[in-house]
């Protein structure tokens, strides 16, 4: 027989809690164990009055931002939608099934006032990585360092050239941003080549067709992560240039060794970061082992001897040539004083029987030498040993990472513009993928047995 629902009179009270309500395997609940924000309200406190109004709950627009990066809502107006709906949203914002959910506008006025003036979201960040390494997620043995292109909130068919100037008086924010950054290493001074088209509602962004599709307005997320468990140390916002790239990888690495007291004995990354000057950083100021292909272009195309062909004599600092002769220097620096020129003897190449296969349009051979050469060296050989090899396979970890804030957190389009926009939401990712690997790795004590 069909059964039916029969209510007779309604209850006049009814017994709910949202802790019953919310599975003990949610995400949400997996986070919260480690979601401590007291120190976010420490920070927040020098920018509210003392008089007035209170204002919406600072700790609760942050936990409601962190739903949005940890479940891939993208849209603030949905965000406020879902929290005032999902049992599990207002269980993990201490809302309670009456508490009013603030408007999506309270979060654009509070991310450019008090959210900004105080960088709050790096903090927020920062915290997420000290409790990883409270929890003992964090070797600090290794790292790995690598950038992902990331579109912006820009239609790639609306650009203008580069030479238009923009007015300081009547800027919008992205703009003034832009002004503001254009003597950064990470940005406006990262490189001499002209953009084609800059975008006039966010020139920061470059435009590149790095990514391999239609070219697009881009920034480049760049990540620092500790290799054993894939836990993000650092991110940094640049543009859309390799050279920006490598300007971060300093300063996250400089940043982490001052935020956190670590230093990593080796660093794993591509060839774009195996330059001469960003391995001598790396070997002579840091002390760090490059784990990373040397980027190389010495070996010639018409079958002459190469670089590699000379064998260098660091006790007599020259070079051997096939033949037996010695290059010597003048110790002049070129190239921004950055490279030695070695040169062979005319007389010496003038009778040598190997000279068509060494110089054959010049009376002599030279060889370039970089004064970070020792560094280029040590990559080498470390590119011969077992190590490196585990590091080439532990590298794919970021690259994880990326996949992961683009196909998961939605995190393949900005929402916000300017480099102070793209590193608000660079943070916030950051900080929730890290929040993540904390509730994926760190497993729930569970409740105590009676006894």
């Amino acid at each position: 027989m069909m059964g039916e629902r029969l209510v007779r009179q309604e209850p006049l009270f009814y017994s709910f809690s949202l802790e019953d309500h919310v599975p003990s395997d949610h995400l949400l609940r997996a986070i919260d164990r480690f979601v401590e924000l007291s120190d976010i309200r420490r920070h927040l406190e020098p920018y509210y009055s003392a008089i007035g109004r209170p204002s919406v709950d600072p700790e609760l627009m942050i936990r409601m931002l962190l739903i949005g990066y940890c479940c891939g809502i993208r849209s603030e107006r949905r965000l406020c939608q879902e929290v005032h709906l999902n049992l599990a949203y207002r269980w993990f914002c201490r809302l309670g099934l009456s508490g009013a959910v603030p408007d999506h506008s309270t979060f654009s006025k509070n991310r450019h006032g008090r959210f900004r003036d105080c960088d709050l979201l790096r903090k927020l960040f920062e915290a997420s990585v000290r409790r990883c390494m409270a929890e003992g997620i964090v070797a600090g043995e290794g790292f790995a360092v690598d950038a992902s292109m990331v579109r912006a909130d820009a239609h790639r068919q609306r650009g203008m050239v580069p030479d238009a100037a923009f007015d300081p008086q009547d800027a919008s924010r992205a703009v003034a941003e832009y002004l503001a950054v254009l003597d950064d290493a990470a940005f406006g001074a990262a490189t001499d080549v002209v953009p084609k088209f800059v975008s006039p509602v966010d020139p920061a962004a470059r435009w590149t067709a790095a990514a391999g599709g239609p070219a697009c307005y881009a920034y480049c997320v760049n990540y620092l992560i500790d290799l054993k468990c894939a836990v993000i140390i650092d991110v940094e916002p640049t543009t859309a240039v390799r050279q920006a790239e490598v300007t971060a990888a300093k300063r996250m690495l400089t940043r982490a060794a001052a935020t956190f007291d670590v230093a990593p004995e080796r660093l794993a990354a591509d060839t774009g970061y195996g330059s001469a000057e960003m391995l001598g950083w790396l070997v002579e100021d840091q002390g760090i082992e490059p784990h990373i292909p040397v980027f190389d272009k010495s070996e010639r195309k018409d079958g002459s001897f190469a670089r590699d062909d000379f064998a260098y004599d660091h006790a007599g600092d020259a070079y051997v040539c096939p033949a037996g002769a010695r290059l010597t220097t003048t110790g002049t620096l070129v190239n921004d004083g950055a490279t030695l020129i070695y040169r062979a003897s005319t007389l010496a190449c003038g009778t040598c029987a190997l000279k068509p296969r060494c110089c054959p349009n010049t009376p002599a051979r030279k060889v370039p030498r970089s004064i970070h050469e020792g560094a280029r060296d040590m990559a080498r050989d470390i590119a011969r040993t077992d190590a490196y090899v585990v590091s080439r396979r532990q590298r794919k970890k970021i690259e994880m990472l990326f996949a992961h804030l683009k196909r998961i957190l939605k995190l393949d389009r900005l929402r916000l513009r300017g480099p102070c926009g793209a590193r608000d939401e660079f943070h916030l990712a950051a900080a929730a993928q890290n929040f993540r690997k904390l509730a994926k790795l760190i497993q729930s004590p569970g409740p105590i047995p009676a006894t």
